[in-house]
């Protein structure tokens, strides 16, 4: 995918499941399994109606970034605290939902978490911009 914003093309590579566990710590360390992954799905589950859990794909992004999205064919009704409602596909709901998580966590009080997720937030960020259905994840994280 192309950065309109940044003339930057990043690009998404699945991360293989006998690889996510290295992935992961490396990024961010005990903090994905304690704080971050569990606040993902929370929101995930807050924000999809359709969704009640399952298997989750890791992307490892060529800026540094990182996000997860369910495994799901269809489409999730998705209605958020900021009023947005509408549809969106697992892919589209994962970023949404990682990069609430990173914004939220962001606001923490330990400072290297906070700043490690605001990274994330941003890096995200930058790859949604040009995704498909950048429109409604904006709309949902704004």
């Amino acid at each position: 995918m192309t950065n309109t914003k940044n003339s930057t093309s990043i690009t998404r590579n699945l991360v293989p499941d006998n690889k996510r566990t290295k992935i992961v710590a490396d990024l961010f360390g005990i903090d994905f399994p304690q704080r971050i992954e569990p606040l993902v799905f929370a929101v995930a589950e807050e924000m999809g109606h359709e969704y009640r859990g399952g298997l989750w794909k890791f992307f490892a992004l060529s800026n540094g970034g990182f996000y997860m999205s369910p495994e799901f064919d269809g489409l999730f009704t998705v209605s958020c605290e900021n009023g947005f409602s509408g549809s969106m596909s697992a892919d589209a709901l994962g970023i949404a939902a990682c990069i609430y998580a990173y914004s939220y966590i962001s606001f923490t009080d330990n400072q290297a978490l906070a700043e490690l997720c605001a990274r994330h937030f941003h890096l995200l960020r930058d790859y949604a911009l040009d995704h498909p259905e950048e429109r409604g994840i904006m709309a949902a994280i704004d």
